[in-house]
């Protein structure tokens, strides 16, 4: 590692929101880094060129990754498997391989199975917006941001401890955790939300009794936060569900004896239950604001513009 920078040459495969982020949060806060870019999409490579998203990007894969000391995969969790194929016998043997997904066991097992031999230190960057494409990605994304570095089994730890000067460089604050503890974590703080965002949104675009243009008219606050959680990428999402589905599943077992016992509660009256549980929950949300991971602001401290949100996901699209 380089007194001055940790990896001297970055690759980052896959141009959208997150992975352009970090390609312009390494060219602000890593200047003396070298960034290459790709995209297996030849329209996202021209928009990534357009807003020098990176300091090159071929359209050849093997000459974006020819000269890496670090490959961040940042596409969908469900394609990191095939990416990391493509890269077989295309990087150098010390060349770390890392990645931005939100679910962890699944992609790490996924890109050993095809890079075996290479060092692989997965990370994911609790970090995003609403918003997907290479027009989406600003390099202060991950500022105070948690990412979450998860080294597998055999990673040598001087590989974790350049990985996560990696991300502490561009902004993060970093927590090491096993992949599987990971999974479960981000299926309560993350995974399990944005499920509940997008039935609830579906529930009211679905009732008969209320108009369309009600729903948009009248968005109140709560419902209006859940609209934004579930404008998120549909196809990480899907992948995320999918590829974290044990975690997921049992966190929401959890919650549907929650709902239940909530039910029962307004159902029979119960104001000192619902009392209680609101007043639990409200501590919640403080501990939150005092973590620094929202605003105690006047709606949230947000407005018209881009915010970054605590997740994302994250990972890309």
């Amino acid at each position: 590692m380089s007194a001055d920078v940790p990896f001297a040459n970055v690759t980052i495969i896959g141009l959208g929101l997150i992975g352009g982020s970090v390609g312009l949060a390494v060219q602000e806060y890593m200047p003396a880094a070298r960034v290459s870019g790709w995209d297996a999409d030849s329209s996202v490579r021209a928009v990534a060129r357009n807003r020098g998203l990176a300091h090159q990007v071929p359209d050849s894969l093997e000459a974006a990754v020819a000269d890496a000391d670090l490959v961040v995969l940042c596409v969908p969790v469900r394609s990191m498997g095939t990416v990391a194929a493509m890269l077989t016998g295309k990087l150098k043997p010390d060349c770390v391989v890392s990645d931005v997904g939100s679910c962890k066991v699944s992609v790490a097992e996924a890109i050993a199975k095809e890079l075996p031999g290479q060092v692989i230190v997965p990370a994911h960057p609790v970090a995003g917006t609403e918003h997907s494409g290479p027009e989406a990605g600003f390099a202060s994304l991950f500022q105070n941001r948690w990412c979450i570095v998860t080294p597998i089994k055999g990673a040598p730890p001087e590989a974790t401890v350049r990985v996560i000067a990696f991300w502490r460089r561009i902004g993060a604050t970093v927590e090491t955790m096993a992949p599987d503890h990971h999974d479960l974590v981000l299926a309560v703080t993350s995974h399990v939300p944005h499920l509940i965002a997008y039935t609830i949104v579906g529930t009211a675009s679905d009732l008969e009794e209320v108009t369309r243009g009600e729903v948009i008219k009248y968005s109140a606050g709560g419902f209006r936060d859940f609209t934004r959680i579930a404008a998120s990428d549909p196809t990480m999402w899907r992948d995320v569900f999918l590829s974290n589905k044990d975690a997921v599943l049992e966190i929401l077992q959890r919650f549907s004896e929650d709902l239940t016992a909530l039910q029962r509660a307004i159902r029979w009256g119960k104001g000192d239950e619902l009392f209680g549980h609101f007043a639990k929950t409200r501590e919640i949300r403080r501990s939150i604001i005092e973590e620094g991971q929202d605003d105690a602001r006047p709606d949230f401290g947000r407005s018209d513009h881009v915010h970054p949100l605590p997740e994302d996901e994250a990972a890309t699209d």
